[in-house]
């Protein structure tokens, strides 16, 4: 984890800056730790892996952002050595349907800095729809950022997968 977390272009869009590997460690330690129940966690993190060696590339998020209405979030990190050739794609497909079958959400929503464009170009892959664009709404790392805000719902994601296949 630490190969990718390290890095300052992986980092650029994140809430935190390059991480040390005690910095990681501290934040695999706080992803182990329950939160919530087996049945209704606050959030989930899943390690992205290559299916040939196991190799650690990325990690994905699921926030439970309001249980009685049905809203998570989605997240993710990619090391960009990955990058471009559709990990990010399966990985985020696989929460979200765990998102949706399991956990039967009703929405699910990311959101990016608008500079971020393989992050907002995965959501369009994914199907996301826009539903905003920020402009200029928070002081982000010293700057005044622009944030994209993309959404899905289960009936939509099922809609996808139906013409999928």
């Amino acid at each position: 984890m630490h190969a990718y977390q390290s890095l300052p272009e992986v980092a650029r869009y994140q809430y935190w800056e390059p991480r040390s590997r005690d910095e990681v460690a501290v934040e695999v330690a706080k992803w182990a730790a329950a939160d919530g129940t087996p049945e209704a966690p606050l959030s989930m993190v899943f390690a992205v892996t290559l299916k040939d060696g196991g190799a650690l590339i990325g990690d994905m998020v699921l926030l439970f952002r309001d249980r009685e209405a049905g809203q998570g979030e989605i997240g993710f990190s990619i090391n960009p050595v990955h990058a471009g050739r559709g990990y990010a794609t399966e990985a985020a497909v696989a929460v979200i349907n765990l998102g949706f079958g399991h956990f039967n959400l009703h929405r699910i929503y990311g959101r990016c800095d608008a500079r971020n464009e393989r992050s907002w170009r995965l959501m369009e892959r994914l199907g996301m729809r826009r539903e905003a664009h920020f402009r200029e709404h928070a002081l982000f790392k010293g700057e005044w950022d622009e944030e994209f805000y993309y959404a899905l719902l289960s009936r939509e994601w099922a809609d996808l997968r139906r013409e999928a296949n």
